[in-house]
């Protein structure tokens, strides 16, 4: 990081503070409006991806960000909001911010659910104070033509990470780097 310039630096932070503002929750009338895009996201999710049905059914909680907006020209970075559910009710508001640096430009923007397939890991996600994507989450990656193998859903691991609606200028998805932190919207 040493070898970015401040101008870089500042052009990338304006950009993306301009970027995050574009229809990610900020600014929004609280939790009534994440709640609404957590709902539409879902009903997107299901009809588009029927497998994730089981899979829901199977998880002990789920977290919904309906979009992560991410952008980056050499420093970058990304920002979402959504809710965790439990029994298919809010329990909680949370926000996913990532940061990067290295050769990256453009920017995407993409859903994505957490199931918590064990009790633990739910647990532990609700109990920290910014829980951050790791090793741990085995993902599931869904564009139009794709859904969930048979494997992912009888999968052992403790958090399931399904991608999907991905838009945008940037290659790659990946949640490794993302923290969690809850939210009071």
């Amino acid at each position: 990081m040493k070898n970015v310039s401040k101008r870089n630096l500042l052009l990338a932070m304006g950009a993306l503070a301009a970027m995050v503002g574009c229809g990610n929750g900020i600014g929004s009338d609280g939790g009534a409006k994440i709640d609404a895009r957590v709902e539409a996201t879902l009903k997107h999710m299901y009809e588009r991806h029927p497998a994730t049905r089981q899979l829901a059914s199977n998880s002990k909680g789920m977290l919904v960000i309906p979009l992560v907006t991410e952008g980056g020209f050499g420093i970058g970075g990304g920002f979402g909001r959504g809710s965790l559910l439990i029994n298919d009710r809010t329990v909680d508001y949370y926000s996913a911010a990532s940061a990067s640096a290295g050769i990256q430009i453009g920017v995407q923007q993409y859903s994505h659910v957490l199931f918590f397939m064990t009790p633990d890991a739910l647990q532990e996600f609700r109990a920290s104070s910014g829980w951050a994507a790791g090793a741990n989450i085995e993902y599931a990656l869904l564009d139009k033509s794709d859904d969930l193998r048979a494997e992912t859903t009888t999968s052992l691991s403790p958090v399931v990470a399904v991608i999907f609606a991905q838009a945008g200028l940037r290659a790659g998805v990946t949640l490794e780097g993302i923290k969690y932190t809850r939210i009071i919207p």
